[in-house]
């Protein structure tokens, strides 16, 4: 089982996603239902979406696979090196 922030994290971006947001709109959506979110955990939470089995929809698959990977190559300054 993931750490409990990841999981907020998770919750966020499927509802987000299933909600039809994307991009900056699901992201900004994340961080303000998880404001303590950081892209490394953003993409943790992002991996642990596409690799559940119950998310079967296609496009949110999509929408959360390009978020993940923009996160990914971003490492912007919310990355949180203190976490493992």
């Amino acid at each position: 089982m993931p750490k409990k922030k990841i999981r907020k994290i998770y919750d966020a971006l499927i509802e987000g996603a299933y909600q039809g947001l994307s991009d900056v709109e699901l992201h900004d959506y994340v961080f303000e239902q998880c404001p303590k979110a950081t892209s490394k955990r953003l993409v943790r939470a992002a991996l642990l979406a596409l690799s559940d089995p119950q998310v079967q929809d296609r496009n949110v698959l999509n929408v959360i696979y390009a978020l993940a990977i923009k996160h990914r190559l971003d490492g912007g300054p919310d990355s949180d090196e203190d976490d493992d």
